[in-house]
């Protein structure tokens, strides 16, 4: 049996995920990062992303939306809490396509500073989610 560790995601609403794997990948801060068992003790911050899981004897990575978040590394241990967390088969392109297009009309009439930064962010959510839904379906 190949090694493992243990994986909790959570969001402010439920656990999402609890369980083993053989590396997680996330999106990072400063970049998208993989993790295998004992690796070095991290935490960072998360961006808008999909988590990948590679569970032990699955062929496919399990995909995970996470708004952002943080991320904790132990040896052995994984933690990623997020606000928001949308297990890859349950995201809606078509809401994800409404939110861009409302983000980026936001984007384009705002009104200050704040309606400006909270559009953007919202405009980064809504792309990495349809990001997700594309690597979900295999158009990387």
């Amino acid at each position: 049996m190949s090694m493992t560790l243990h994986v909790d995601i959570v969001s402010a609403e439920a656990s999402l995920y609890s369980g083993v794997a053989e590396y997680v990948i996330a999106p990072a801060e400063m970049g998208e990062v993989g993790i295998y068992p004992r690796h070095t003790q991290m935490l960072t911050r998360l961006k808008p992303g999909s988590v990948r899981i590679k569970r032990p004897d699955v062929a496919e990575e399990e995909l995970i939306y996470v708004s952002g978040g943080m991320l904790e590394v132990q040896p052995h241990v994984i933690t990623i809490l997020s606000d928001t967390a949308i297990r890859g088969h349950d995201l809606d392109e078509q809401k994800a396509i409404e939110a861009r297009r409302r983000a980026e009309e936001a984007v384009k009439n705002r009104s200050s500073e704040m309606d400006y930064a909270k559009a953007q962010a919202e405009l980064a959510e809504a792309i990495a989610q349809l990001a997700a839904i594309n690597r979900l379906r295999g158009k990387h």
